[in-house]
């Protein structure tokens, strides 16, 4: 698989999200009350549907190096 669809295939769910922004504990475990934290302050790049948010790896990446998607 290429590179580009890797990046910009959607990832569904808050616990999706935070594993690909690795907003994990030393256990592994998504820690959930982070994502929705930075889902609601827009420090992850995500769009809103319905109570689903949805997202790309190429926007959680874009978020964090300091750059728009």
């Amino acid at each position: 698989m290429s590179l580009d669809l890797e990046l910009d295939r959607p990832i569904y769910g808050a616990s999706a999200i935070g594993r690909a922004a690795n907003l994990v504990d030393r256990k592994g475990k998504v820690e959930l009350a982070k994502v929705y934290r930075a889902l609601q302050l827009r420090y992850i790049d995500a769009d809103k549907f319905g109570r689903e948010y949805v997202t790309t790896l190429r926007r959680i990446l874009a978020k964090h190096a300091g750059r728009a998607a």
